[in-house]
């Protein structure tokens, strides 16, 4: 017979999926890596299991004890699939502006959730950072994973993620593009390729309300460059240690609206049902259109799955309210875009 042992074993081996529609003015091929073929539905998976193995090999995550993260969403799904196999509880914290199917996907899985405020420094002992690392030093025989600093997570992209971008590309990639938030995938996939071919260019899709592009480019963390922004699982308010600037070429800045407009465009013109942060990459990638030749071949991460954002960037409403939806008619809704 020919089955997997567990759910964990069908982590990897996500399908490249040319575009067409979306990408019609570029002038090269564009193909998607769609990380929701993993079993949570996004590229977090890899390295949640990653990081869990790590803690587990070093002692620091023993039986029947409780893993605690702050998370997006993502991660926390990939840590509780883990948990539920291996036999460990879950504590998660996340922000306010997180999907609320996020955090209820979390819940379905057995983790408890922890709702912070967005609009707090990383510092503030309520922002969703401070709360996991405190409840790790409070609850005993627990693991704070802090995915932002666990170079495991870059560990699982270089590992597994670059290596099936070059197979599946027969060694042909001349382009990553990533829109990146705690650096593991942009810093292990690009290491990886780039050790493959120094000449791959490494793009990081970063978002208005990042510090992140400018840190890059100047080396300073300018707190100026922080605001609140609405775009999810993308851009951060400070470096995690996963990131490797050197690896990365260029990074571009995407609007909050341009990336949920183009999430809708890839879910309705290529079939593919996205989340937030591959209109966010796409978008940035068709910014940079300028930057590409024909001979080029570019690859884009798809992060996650469009069933994490059905109640904000599949919502009609919540899109209008933002202005990222203009509509006049119920003709206009049913045919957006054209």
């Amino acid at each position: 017979m020919k089955f997997c042992n567990s759910i964990l074993e069908t982590i990897g081996n996500t399908p490249l999926v040319k575009l067409h529609r979306v990408t019609a003015g570029l002038p090269c091929p564009v193909f998607a890596k769609v990380e929701f073929f993993n079993p949570g539905n996004s590229i977090k998976d890899r390295m949640a299991l990653k990081m869990v193995e790590e803690a587990e090999k070093k002692g620091l995550l023993k039986p029947g004890g409780t893993i605690i993260e702050g998370t997006s969403g993502n991660t926390g799904m990939g840590l509780a699939l883990a948990a539920v196999i291996k036999g460990y509880k879950c504590i998660f914290t996340t922000t306010d502006k997180q999907s609320k199917e996020k955090v209820d996907i979390l819940k379905a899985v057995g983790a408890e959730v922890i709702v912070c405020p967005t609009n707090v420094e990383p510092e503030d002992p309520r922002s969703y950072y401070s709360v996991s690392r405190r409840l790790s030093t409070e609850i005993p025989n627990s693991f704070y994973v802090n995915q932002y600093d666990n170079l495991a997570n870059r560990d699982a992209h270089y590992e597994q993620t670059g290596p099936e971008i070059w197979d599946q590309t027969d060694g042909k990639i001349t382009h990553l593009v990533v829109a990146t938030g705690t650096g593991g995938t942009i810093t292990g996939a690009g290491k990886f390729l780039k050790e493959k071919n120094p000449a791959i260019q490494v793009w990081a899709i970063d978002s208005y309300g990042s510090l992140l592009k400018k840190y890059h480019e100047t080396g300073e963390i300018d707190m100026s460059e922080v605001y609140p922004y609405i775009t999810e699982g993308i851009g951060e308010d400070f470096v995690p240690e996963n990131y490797d600037m050197n690896i990365i070429d260029r990074f571009e800045k995407v609007t909050d609206k341009d990336g949920a407009v183009m999430a809708r465009r890839i879910t309705k013109e290529e079939g593919i049902f996205v989340g937030y942060s591959a209109g966010s990459a796409l978008s940035g990638l068709i910014q940079l259109k300028s930057h590409l030749k024909p001979t080029d071949v570019v690859v884009v991460i798809f992060h996650d799955h469009g069933s994490r954002y059905v109640g904000k960037v599949y919502n009609d409403q919540w899109m209008m309210e933002r202005g990222f939806l203009d509509v006049k008619t119920v003709k206009d809704v049913v045919k957006w875009p054209s």
